[in-house]
């Protein structure tokens, strides 16, 4: 680490200390540097791996589809979701195209908020990528019961689910199962050659990062006849802050990771974020924001300017750009400008794929791997971004990291009958938070 990118211990409180410390122990047991372990017999002698679904929507599937691309051996045998004809739906497009590797018969397509429990049963290896308000908890079942588990991002949505979180990756380590995060840029051999020579010093010391991610709103499901205000609401995820988090945790937390990576993984001492609703309001829009801009401050002085957007008709950008003292450096095209000039050239894998890969070789092998290093890390850091936009208020890690709090219900709470945690407004309008008069964490 470069002299200027080293930790300022002067102003380190127990909490930062011990946030730190576990999530070193977790790093420990990371071996993500061997993407290509030779997979070999699994368990009794047997070449298959059973997978698991937890979650049909498009990203679930995505993860199942790469399972069954880079390992042959691997068969999809359980899924479950909130909603059964999700299940269905999936298992058909699935079986489609790849017939030989679905082999999920009707008593194993499982719903409702229990139906988790039941594939992790089944499976030998689990795919997580539903609500994530409920990856804490079906992470830990899924580790509690011996297996491996690809976790998709965000992590968690409040701090509360974080230190669940990173308990269930201490366990995984005590159990020798692997963790695997959604977040994939770490997988990506453009990326890794490319953020092995900022920390060589190839743009010099790291000025200021900035992040982007501007796009119009996805995942929009209008509300289907018969479904109560639950219902609905579970149906159409993304767009609840009990259920999703909101845009900061949800999409901003990819540039985020890369950005705490090139920081050698130290965390934003504190940050204050601008957010709100300006046109995407209507009843689809659920009750989250729609633009949040957050400026977070390392202990080193070095600051990380953050945007995302989810508004209809305005410029888009998806970009990670890191500006040093002799140079800069543009990730995602794999660039470095300056004293340095290159260009990756190297070969190029999907990282989607590739992190898929390492979770199964992994289980076959026997060397489980574990994400815990800068998963949990890298979440509360948006966390706590979008915990500012809420509020108004200034964020401080220490203070992020030992709070407990959670977005109600608890995610063990969660029913469909349960009274609705927000409720249109007589406007026909769910009421988002109020910067300066909303108070949470």
């Amino acid at each position: 680490m470069r002299n200027s990118q080293k930790r300022s211990t002067a102003g380190d409180h127990t909490s930062r200390r011990s946030f730190l410390k576990t999530s070193a122990a977790v790093a420990a047991g990371a071996a993500l540097g061997d993407l290509a372990i030779q997979s070999r017999a699994y368990a009794g002698g047997s070449d298959i791996l059973k997978i698991g679904m937890v979650g049909c929507g498009g990203r679930c599937t995505g993860a199942a589809m790469n399972a069954m691309h880079v390992d042959q051996g691997a068969r999809l045998v359980a899924m479950c979701d909130l909603f059964l004809d999700r299940v269905h739906g999936k298992r058909a497009d699935l079986k489609k195209k790849k017939p030989d590797q679905v082999d999920v018969s009707d008593d194993r397509c499982f719903a409702g908020f229990d139906g988790y429990k039941k594939v992790i049963e089944c499976a030998d290896v689990v795919l997580i990528a539903n609500a994530a308000k409920f990856h804490p908890l079906h992470m830990r079942a899924v580790v509690d019961a011996g297996k491996h588990v690809f976790v998709e991002k965000p992590h968690g949505i409040d701090p509360k689910g974080i230190k669940d979180l990173m308990a269930a990756c201490e366990l995984a380590k005590e159990k020798k199962v692997s963790v695997v995060s959604g977040l994939q840029s770490r997988f990506d051999p453009g990326y890794r050659e490319t953020m092995k020579r900022i920390h060589d010093g190839a743009i010099g010391d790291i000025v200021t990062i900035e992040e982007n991610f501007l796009r119009a709103p996805y995942g929009l499901y209008k509300r289907a006849p018969g479904l109560n205000e639950v219902q609905y609401q579970c149906s159409n995820q993304y767009h609840f802050t009990w259920l999703s988090g909101d845009d900061v945790p949800q999409s901003l937390v990819h540039n985020v990771d890369r950005s705490l990576w090139a920081m050698q993984d130290q965390p934003p001492a504190k940050c204050h974020g601008l957010g709100g609703r300006s046109s995407m309001t209507d009843e689809v829009y659920g009750n989250v924001f729609d633009h949040h801009s957050v400026i977070y401050e390392f202990a080193n002085g070095v600051k990380l300017y953050a945007f995302c957007r989810t508004t209809d008709n305005c410029y888009g950008e998806v970009s990670s750009l890191i500006y040093g003292t002799k140079g800069r450096c543009n990730l995602l095209a794999c660039s470095i400008v300056g004293e340095t000039k290159w260009h990756y050239e190297g070969p190029k894998s999907d990282p989607y794929d590739l992190e898929i890969k390492a979770l199964l070789d992994s289980a076959r092998s026997g060397t489980p791997i574990n994400s815990g290093y800068h998963m949990a890390r890298s979440t509360l850091a948006t966390i706590m971004g979008q915990l500012s936009c809420y509020t108004g208020k200034e964020m401080l890690w220490d203070k992020v990291a030992a709070s407990d709090f959670y977005y109600p219900p608890k995610p063990e709470e969660c029913t469909f009958d349960m009274e609705p945690p927000v409720k249109l407004g007589p406007d026909g309008k769910y009421p988002a938070c109020v910067p300066g008069s909303t108070k949470l964490a």
